[in-house]
C-alpha cells in the first residue's frame, strides 16, 4: 500500500501504533514495526530520559525497521523534563515523533534540525489546523470513539474525518473506532492516508499487558467503555470496571466532585499494576469503542495481514456495487 504516509515514514502499510503510557514499549513496537507498520514507544512510560534512551536502543536490537517516540505534553505543576526528553529522541537518532497534548510548537525546530518527521495527534479540526501551521508533518485526528481523552467535542469520526480532509494539506492518520480492515478501509474512503490504532494492539500477543486484561477487553461489547472526568472537562474514555464505574458515580455525587476525591482511584501507578498484575477492577484501563470489534488476540503479524487484506476486499467490494 503507498499513501502520503507510507512514504513519509518509510513503512510498508500505512498502519500506527498509538503511544500508549505502561504499553508502547520495546516488545511492541518492534513488533509492529517488523509487520510493516510504524511501532511508537511511550517516553513517558520511562522514568527518565536516559531510561528512554535505553529503551530506544533496546528497540534497535529487535527491529530494523523504522520506529517511532511518542511524547504527550500536559499541562502539570511539575512538569517533566521534556527538553531532556526530546534531546534523547534526537540524540538516538530516532526519526520520527509522535506528539500529543499541548501544542509541540516548542519542539519543532529542534527536531526539524535533525530532520526528524513529526506526526501531531489532535481531537479536533482546529487544533489540527494550528498544528500544520506550527509546521508538522502529518496529523493524526482522534475521533470521540478513541480510547483515552477525545476531547470535549464529541465528534466521532465519520463526521471528524472528513472535515479535517476538506480543510488541512498535511496527510490525515485516523485515529479512534478502528480495530479491523472494514474499519480501516472507511478511514481511507473519508480522506485519511493512514490508521491509527491504540486499544487494538493492546490485545495482540506482544503487548506488555496481563492476559487477564487481553481476555477482558476480547469479551468486551461496545457499550462497555466509561467516560470518566466529564465533570473535570477532561473526559477519558476507558474500560468499564469497578473503578471506572466509581469514580462516575463520585463525579456525579451530590455536591459536586474535586480532582483529588478520586485521585487514589485513577492514579497511573495504580493502572499500571493493574496493567501487570491482571487484576482488571483494580486500576483505569484505557479502552475505545472497538473493543466491540475485537474477539481475538493475534501477533501484530498476524494481525497487520488479515486487515490490509480485509481493507483490500472492503474497497474492492464498494467498488464493485457502482457498476
Amino acid at each position: 500500500m503507498k499513501t502520503r504516509i507510507t512514504e513519509l515514514l518509510g513503512i510498508r502499510y500505512p498502519i500506527i501504533q498509538g503511544g500508549m503510557q505502561w504499553v508502547g514499549r520495546a516488545e511492541l513496537a518492534a513488533a509492529v514495526s517488523n509487520a510493516g507498520g510504524l511501532g511508537i514507544l511511550t517516553a513517558l512510560t520511562q522514568p527518565t530520559p536516559d531510561d528512554l534512551r535505553q529503551e530506544i536502543a533496546r528497540t534497535r536490537t529487535m527491529t530494523d525497521k523504522p520506529f517511532g517516540v511518542n511524547l504527550t505534553i500536559l499541562p502539570a505543576v511539575k512538569p517533566p523534563p521534556y527538553a531532556e526528553y526530546v534531546q534523547a529522541i534526537i540524540d538516538s537518532g530516532v526519526k520520527i515523533v509522535e506528539t500529543a497534548g499541548n501544542s509541540p510548537k516548542d519542539f519543532i525546530e529542534a527536531l526539524k534540525r535533525h530532520d526528524v518527521k513529526i506526526v501531531h495527534k489532535c481531537t479536533s479540526v482546529r487544533h489540527a489546523l494550528s498544528a500544520e501551521r506550527n509546521g508538522v508533518d502529518a496529523v493524526s485526528v482522534d475521533g470521540f470513539e478513541c480510547a483515552g481523552h477525545p476531547g470535549e467535542d464529541d465528534v466521532p469520526g465519520l463526521v471528524l474525518l472528513p472535515v479535517a480532509a476538506r480543510k488541512l494539506r498535511i496527510p490525515i492518520i485516523a485515529s479512534g473506532g478502528i480495530a479491523d480492515g472494514r474499519g480501516m478501509a472507511a478511514a481511507l474512503a473519508l480522506g485519511a492516508e493512514g490508521i491509527n490504532m491504540g486499544t487494538r494492539f493492546c490485545v495482540t500477543q506482544e503487548a506488555p499487558i496481563h492476559d487477564n486484561i487481553k481476555q477482558a477487553l476480547v469479551a468486551a461489547t461496545e457499550r462497555d467503555t466509561k467516560l470518566m472526568f466529564r465533570t473535570l472537562h477532561n473526559t477519558a474514555r476507558v474500560f468499564r470496571n469497578a473503578i471506572s464505574e466509581e469514580v462516575v458515580a463520585t463525579e456525579h455525587r451530590p455536591g459536586g466532585c474535586e480532582f483529588e476525591d478520586i485521585r487514589p482511584l485513577v492514579a497511573g501507578a495504580r493502572g499500571r499494576a493493574a496493567l501487570e498484575s491482571g487484576e482488571v477492577h483494580n486500576g483505569v484501563v484505557s479502552a475505545g469503542q472497538c473493543i466491540g470489534l475485537i474477539d481475538d488476540i493475534p501477533t501484530c503479524a498476524e494481525l497487520l495481514e488479515r486487515m490490509v487484506r480485509e481493507c483490500r476486499e472492503h474497497l474492492d467490494r464498494a467498488r464493485s456495487w457502482m457498476n
